[in-house]
């Protein structure tokens, strides 16, 4: 066996991104930072690509138009498999609101090797109306935003993801447990 064959076969990579899709105020950020809190105890490397963090660090100046939130996706979906293909559990509650988006950074993770776990926050809009974590449905209501995912902008549901949490009928913990055992199913916890 070569150097290079030997190396490539005990490089175990632990990381992995799971991508938590959803409405606003679905509860993906709320589920993120708890599975987060849990995984860190265990001792594990995880990072939380918060959506609105990134708009404002790595996406400034891109709008909410179909091509800028698909740049938006992309530049996220980089990101997440640099740090999972690096050991890390990169917990990603972002929107995305285009499957085409999302299957690229899938495809990314793929080509790489890199695992990636898709998470359906499926809650209701009109429960995500009711929590307007951030005022964005009574502003549309309003009638002072527009383009709002999930009520007069598109959300492409995911036809297949790899877990649907109806976070609207559990706890957030328990919601973190359901992608937990996920990880766990497959060796990424």
């Amino acid at each position: 066996m070569t150097e290079l064959s030997t190396n490539q076969e005990s490089h175990v990579t632990t990381g992995a991104t799971v991508w938590l899709t959803g409405l606003p105020s679905a509860g993906k950020t709320t589920i993120a930072h708890e599975l987060a809190g849990r995984l860190r105890a265990e001792g594990h490397r995880v990072e939380v690509l918060d959506g609105d963090e990134i708009r404002e660090f790595l996406s400034a100046g891109l709008g909410f138009g179909r091509e800028d939130r698909h740049t938006n996706v992309q530049r996220i979906g980089f990101v997440a498999e640099v740090l999972a293909r690096n050991g890390v559990t990169a917990l990603v509650p972002v929107i995305a609101p285009y499957a085409d988006s999302r299957d690229a950074v899938r495809k990314r993770h793929e080509t790489n090797g890199t695992a990636y776990l898709e998470v359906h926050v499926a809650t209701p809009v009109e429960v995500c109306s009711v929590r307007d974590v951030k005022g964005l449905y009574a502003r549309q209501a309003a009638g002072e935003l527009t383009g709002l995912t999930g009520v007069d902008d598109p959300y492409e549901e995911p036809e297949s993801p790899d877990l649907r949490i109806d976070a609207q009928h559990q706890s957030v913990q328990e919601s973190a447990a359901s992608v937990y055992a996920l990880l766990s199913e497959r060796g990424l916890a």
